[in-house]
């Protein structure tokens, strides 16, 4: 059965040659290359098609060699990002992103996403934190992502081999004789079971962010991924590392505008970060910013962090962020009509400074997968920031969508080839059609609330400042909340039933939080997004991925070298 659907009463079953799940850049990048390779795709999201994930909440830039107005090249590209990335950067994933970057961009600008440009025609180029130039192209400082999901979007609706399917949660994936063959679900829109036959899989599902309260992502950012990937059997790596975005937006109240949109404005015009007494600060730590503000996000989350535990913080808990040396014509000139949305929120920036403090923002840790984008698992694939391994311990700014278009691209393109060589297995698991089905689970639990203590736990206990204490702690009460879960979720299949999606939600994102905490309390050092305040300094022996995988039904942690590295073992 080719696309369609086959309906009973409370089973609907679709076969195609590639699923995608989930339809941010990499999802829909995936869809369309796939599809343009000749394969039937399904297109599937929890949320509407190319209208969820983090690609749509993207405001800023894009990095990539182009060399428009600056002389470049991917080497130079790919050199900052080794950096960023703190010596666990996978090389042959990095340079797949910055070396095909370009052209992939340049799609885009034929698509007429609407790159900014330059008076005399060339694409706009910034110079964004962490590179040696300005590099990372925009379509205006506050709508790039949505402009680049729109322009994704539209060419996913003329596809007319790509199936769309929204409002689908995807509770597991289908594995046959040790190959993944499709996956098992349920429609939010009335409950009933879904399963999907495929010839391929690709995971494009984003990260975890929604497992801290504070998060510049779309709420359903919980790790699915990450968890589906891993109950099929595949590897994942370096899931202790979470970056924090430094200046997200803290006080005054700020209603419809994006809480991480001060970076432009900070490395554009020289935004000063000053602390309780009103002194600049980030050069304390190591940092040379001279007048660039160009430092990586986590040696700005660092030093503002130390500066708030140190009472030298501002009253809300950050530091303050001020633009009071810049005159209103030159803010207005860099930022036109968004001085006004500010001043509609009561914040004259010649006036006052705001109030910015880290939020959560991307994870570097994901997925194992090569160059094709194949994982541990034959018929699995994955792309984009459910990928791991091309970030090392800090992603450097920019570099998110570029590799979602090319890590997407590659990896539709590798599912349509493995799908021609495979039939269809139509068969689901039982034990998965019998969870989404399940009617006898426990009602009296308040799994909204479980959520929300687990998003404490993580900011207060596994973020951006860690200890052996804090992370055992944290264990412990994630495996209280487990405890509470129950082995099947509430009530009966129904039309979005909030308390049932809260309960598959939180299954998976303890499950996602376990991960990152075990791997956290791993690393006895400091290293990019990750730091110990009781092992403060990096630590050599410690250039390795901490890999999770399934042994029989347990889950172990253990280590793997980094490319082109010889493995040093730890105590």
């Amino acid at each position: 059965m080719e696309k369609g659907a086959r309906v009973s009463q409370d089973l609907v079953h679709f076969e195609t040659d590639v699923l995608v799940i989930g339809s941010g850049a990499a999802g829909m990048a995936a869809a369309l290359s796939a599809g343009g390779a000749g394969a039937s795709v399904i297109i599937a999201d929890r949320s509407l098609i190319g209208r969820s994930g983090a690609t749509i909440m993207a405001q800023m830039t894009v990095a990539v060699a182009l060399g428009s107005q600056t002389p470049d090249a991917s080497e130079f590209h790919l050199a900052d990002t080794l950096k960023a990335g703190r010596d666990l950067c996978e090389p042959s994933l990095s340079s797949l992103v910055c070396e095909e970057g370009p052209q992939d961009i340049l799609k885009l600008d034929e698509w007429r996403v609407g790159w900014a440009r330059n008076e005399d025609g060339s694409i706009r180029q910034a110079h964004a934190p962490g590179h040696d130039r300005p590099r990372c192209v925009y379509v205006d400082f506050l709508s790039t992502g949505p402009a680049v999901a729109k322009t994704l979007r539209g060419r996913v609706l003329r596809e007319k081999g790509v199936t769309r399917i929204g409002d689908l949660y995807i509770t597991d994936l289908t594995v046959t004789d040790g190959v993944v063959t499709g996956a098992v679900g349920f429609s939010m829109a009335d409950g009933r079971a879904i399963t999907i036959a495929a010839g391929a899989v690709v995971l494009a599902t984003g990260g975890l962010t929604r497992l801290y309260g504070r998060n510049s992502a779309s709420a359903n950012m919980a790790g699915d991924g990450f968890a589906l990937a891993l109950r099929a059997g595949a590897e994942l790596i370096d899931m202790e590392f979470v970056q924090f975005f430094p200046i997200g937006h803290l006080a005054p109240r700020l209603v419809g505008m994006d809480p991480i949109m001060w970076d432009p404005f900070r490395y554009k015009l020289g935004g000063k970060l000053l602390n309780a007494e009103f002194r600049e600060f980030v050069n304390d730590y190591g940092n040379e910013e001279e007048g660039r503000y160009n430092v990586t996000r986590d040696r700005a989350t660092f030093a503002i962090l130390s500066e708030v535990k140190a009472g030298r913080g501002s009253p809300a808990g950050g530091a303050y962020l001020s633009f009071q040396h810049i005159p209103e014509a030159d803010l207005r000139a860099a930022f036109g009509p968004v001085i006004d949305r500010l001043a509609a929120n009561g914040i004259d920036l010649t006036q006052m400074p705001i109030e910015v403090a880290p939020i959560a923002h991307y994870h570097m840790g994901g997925v194992r997968v090569n160059r094709a984008m194949e994982t541990t698992v034959p018929g699995l694939y994955a792309a984009g920031e459910v990928n791991g391994g091309s970030n090392g311990a800090n992603r450097l700014s920019g570099n998110a969508i570029t590799e979602a278009l090319v890590f997407g691209r590659h990896a539709g393109e590798s599912a349509a080839r493995f799908a021609r060589g495979t039939g269809r297995t139509a068969g689901a698991p039982q034990a998965a059609l019998d969870l989404v089905t399940a009617t006898t689970g426990v009602e009296t639990e308040n799994y909204a609330g479980d959520i929300e203590e687990l998003q404490k736990v993580m900011a207060d206990l596994v973020g951006p400042f860690r200890t052996e204490a804090g992370l055992t702690e944290a264990l412990a009460r994630i495996a209280a909340i487990k405890a509470r879960l129950g082995a099947l979720p509430p009530g009966v299949p129904g039309l979005y039933d909030m308390a049932r999606l809260d309960w598959f939600d939180l299954r998976t994102m303890l499950e996602v939080a376990e991960m990152v905490t075990r791997s956290a309390l791993a690393r006895k050092e400091s290293r990019g997004a990750h730091q110990r305040d009781d092992f403060p300094l990096m630590d050599p022996a410690y250039v390795l991925h901490h890999r999770v995988r399934r042994a029989g039904d347990a889950i172990v942690l253990d280590r793997v070298p980094v490319e082109g590295s010889t493995l040093v073992e730890v105590a």
